[in-house]
């Protein structure tokens, strides 16, 4: 009976999913954002959190912890050095996991995985959201306003091209 068994193998041995797991890890924490499928994706997210938590604590110890985990130095240094610093304050969540569609040949579920504090498009659309308004007044009230705003915008043009001109 397999009770409370909802570890996902990924249809591999464990040594080759602790090492694929490892290598996916590692080109997360080096390049922020990678593309696979949405299985290895949960499995990477339950895998990478933990280390990123025990980054946070820049010991000696956390730093042979996660070395044991992902075996490449650099990807260590970088994520004590620069995503450690980026999600001190974060309490978890480090990871987004976002679906793109299927793939061609096999149909399977892609997606890519990202560090969320890297993502600079996701904070320029929260920040596009609160800028723009929608309009729920009547026809009437807009045309005005957006005519008071050709008007002021044309001298300011025309008195432009004439300094430009006269200089």
């Amino acid at each position: 009976m397999r009770h409370n068994k909802k570890f996902n193998h990924l249809g591999r041995t464990a040594s080759h999913r602790g090492a694929m797991l490892a290598n996916m890890a590692i080109s997360l924490i080096k390049h922020k954002r990678i593309t696979t499928t949405v299985a290895k994706a949960k499995a990477l997210k339950k895998y990478v959190e933990p280390l990123i938590t025990k980054s946070k604590n820049d010991t000696t110890n956390s730093r042979r912890v996660v070395f044991s985990y992902l075996q490449d130095k650099y990807a260590v240094t970088e994520l004590f050095k620069e995503i450690s610093v980026k999600i001190a304050d974060r309490p978890g969540g480090y990871t987004r996991i976002i679906k793109t569609g299927k793939r061609l040949g096999d149909n399977a579920e892609m997606c890519f995985i990202e560090l969320v504090d890297y993502n600079e498009n996701m904070a320029k659309d929260k920040v596009a959201k609160k800028v723009t308004r929608t309009r729920r007044s009547s026809k009437k009230s807009a045309a005005p306003a957006t005519s008071e705003e050709t008007v002021a915008e044309t001298p300011a043009t025309e008195t432009s091209a004439e300094e430009t001109k006269a200089e």
